[in-house]
């Protein structure tokens, strides 16, 4: 019994003893993990309890990406190697660079030019409006976004207007510096006051900032605020504190300045290629407006077949959708013909657009010359097949850096934007069966002389008339031209002002021999336009310099002078002469070939 009783009574005692146990060994941990904890805090930057710098959320990582999934859908036809293609040669060009001009120095020859498919690099800006050339990290900042984002960094810098809201910007940035040195302030005992000041300071700025956007909004004594808020950043720059801490804290707001940033540069830059590529508002207008009259009222609506395909006359060809740009080529070319008489234009459009610029041209008289309106629509053949598109397609532009060197110490980049047969122009010996001979224009051309001279050229045994680039050859751009044979040495072409001879083009197959071609380029994806190239490898009779001035749509630094003495001027480049976003200083030698007292642009304000 005694040895049962006491058995009973020890039982409970060594339960307590344990429990004891375990809780003085939790409060070892307990211990331990404290100043762990107060170290990590430390180290990763905690706040005091007294102030909570609000968070910096963003989702500018999810923006981004959307916003650059549009770019590239709305960006240029390249194949998708070319800035893989382009990044890898940017990694090397500074050796690749020393290297040649070593080489070169030894050898005694020129430097022959680089070619990349890319946006436009440096660029030293020096217009009517007194910028000086930008230098250094800005310049080479310039050419990264080119790189990226093409023209629409030329527009930028442009179009850049002078800071608005400073004051405001201002705030910002005093509130940036005053996160910063918060946290490390609030660390030291001796501080309290200044902690204070600093947390206020920072509180009323939250306050007003959230209310104010513009320097307008701002209250009236924000001057005040704003040099107390500098009194105390000064305080606080005069305290020694770890600068490991103030420097880690400014870097992450670097870091999530620059993320919005570049979040918004890609915002804007989808934006410009949205304006691009989408149709003005006014000109859509338009497009119904003759649409609607021409199926109210075409009793005007005369037809001329024998003069259309009469191979005596001048017959000019353009493929366009846009009713005021083939007006204002039209319009340009009459004006300055010696004897509009001979002139016959076709322009060939699609079945949307059809019977708009049939009642346009009907409706309107371009002196003597008469206008032909073709649906290319029911000319496509039945051998497309699913790599070439079954529909109207307008000359392909491609934007091109190339490199070159002055000297053997300075190297100069320079953009050209080549635009290239489509897929419909190799239509024409189809849809022209009973003519020799055409010029076709572009519809981003104005003419200022007489192109009759152009009929009477003797191009030998060639094909085509067309201004060449011989800065760059095919064989620069090899990468992008698949596997097929071709002369390295021989010069791109453009389109714009071309003289076709379609009797030998007939003689040749070269129409064939294209479509032999894209189906050997397709294999390489994104490369099918460019077989143009290689179509007319050896068949271009160059035309004269003199002849053709490009540049218009992308080129801010063309001079007066070489305006004026062009034949044709090309506004080859996004910033189209119809667009808002077009060159200002260019824009004059276009609109004047538009009639300001039409009824149809009035109502649809279309002229400026």
């Amino acid at each position: 019994m005694k040895g049962g009783g006491g058995g009973g009574g020890v039982g409970p005692a060594k339960r307590r003893w344990r429990f004891l146990a375990v809780g003085v060994l939790f409060l070892v941990v307990l211990s331990m993990l404290v100043p762990l904890g107060f170290l990590l805090g430390l180290h990763n930057g905690f706040h005091s309890a007294g102030f909570v710098p609000r968070p910096h959320t963003t989702t500018s990582g999810d923006r981004s990406n959307h916003v650059d999934n549009l770019v590239r859908k709305l960006g240029p036809t390249l194949p998708k190697d070319i800035l893989k293609h382009y990044v890898n040669e940017a990694k090397n060009e500074t050796s690749s660079a020393n290297a040649t001009r070593k080489s070169q120095k030894k050898k005694g020859t020129p430097v022959p030019p680089q070619v990349v498919l890319q946006p436009l690099g440096k660029r030293n800006i020096s217009g009517d409006g007194g910028k000086a050339g930008m230098k250094g990290g800005i310049d080479e900042g310039l050419r990264l976004c080119e790189l990226q984002y093409g023209s629409y960094c030329i527009w930028h810098e442009e179009n850049r207007e002078d800071m608005k809201d400073s004051m405001v910007k201002k705030l910002k940035d005093q509130l940036f510096v005053a996160r910063a040195y918060y946290p490390s302030v609030a660390k030291i005992p001796a501080q309290n006051a200044l902690t204070r000041d600093l947390r206020q300071n920072i509180q009323e700025l939250e306050r007003i900032l959230s209310e104010s956007t513009t320097d307008a909004d701002l209250p009236p004594e924000i001057q005040k605020k704003s040099e107390r808020m500098e009194a105390t950043i000064a305080k606080s720059k005069s305290v020694t504190t770890d600068c490991h801490n103030v420097d880690k804290k400014l870097r992450q707001i670097f870091d999530l300045t620059e993320d919005e940033a570049n979040f918004h540069m890609k915002q804007s830059a989808f934006l410009y290629q949205l304006a691009v590529q989408t149709m003005p508002k006014s000109q859509h207008c338009l497009s119904m407006r003759l649409t609607v009259e021409y199926f109210r009222d075409n009793s005007f609506d005369q037809e001329l077949p024998v003069k259309y395909s009469d191979p005596t006359l001048q017959h000019y060809v353009i493929f366009s959708t846009n009713v005021i740009a083939s007006t204002v080529v039209i319009n340009s070319t009459v004006m300055h013909a010696r004897d509009s008489m001979n002139q016959v234009f076709h322009v060939l459009t699609n079945g949307q657009n059809y019977y708009a610029m049939k009642h346009w041209f009907l409706g309107n008289t371009f002196k003597d010359a008469i206008v032909e309106v073709l649906n290319i629509d029911p000319f496509i053949p039945d051998f497309y097949d699913k790599t070439t598109p079954s529909h109207l397609n307008l000359p392909t532009e491609f934007r091109v850096s190339f490199h070159g060197i002055n000297n053997a110490s300075a190297m100069h980049s320079r953009t050209q934007y080549i635009s290239i047969f489509s897929h419909s122009h190799y239509l024409l010996p189809e849809i022209f069966k009973n003519l020799e001979k055409v010029v076709v224009l572009d519809d981003d051309v104005v003419v200022q002389q007489d192109l009759s001279t152009l009929w009477s050229l003797n191009m030998g045994q060639k094909v085509m008339g067309a201004i060449q680039i011989c800065s760059v050859r095919l064989g620069q751009v090899r990468s992008y031209l698949g596997e097929s044979n071709f002369h390295k040495n021989s010069c791109t072409w453009m389109s714009g002002l071309n003289v076709i001879d379609l009797a030998r083009w007939r003689k040749l197959g070269i129409s064939e021999t294209h479509w032999k071609l894209v189906k050997e380029v397709s294999k390489k994806e994104g490369s099918a336009a460019l077989a143009s190239l290689l179509t007319f490898q050896d068949l271009i009779y160059a035309l004269d310099n003199d002849w053709v001035l490009s540049g218009l749509g992308h080129d801010y630094e063309l001079s007066t002078q070489s305006i004026k003495k062009a034949a044709v001027l090309h506004y080859n480049g996004n910033m189209k002469p119809w667009l808002e976003l077009g060159i200002p200083k260019y824009k004059v030698y276009w609109r004047k070939f538009l009639n300001p007292e039409n009824q149809f642009l009035n109502e649809c304000n279309v002229n400026p």
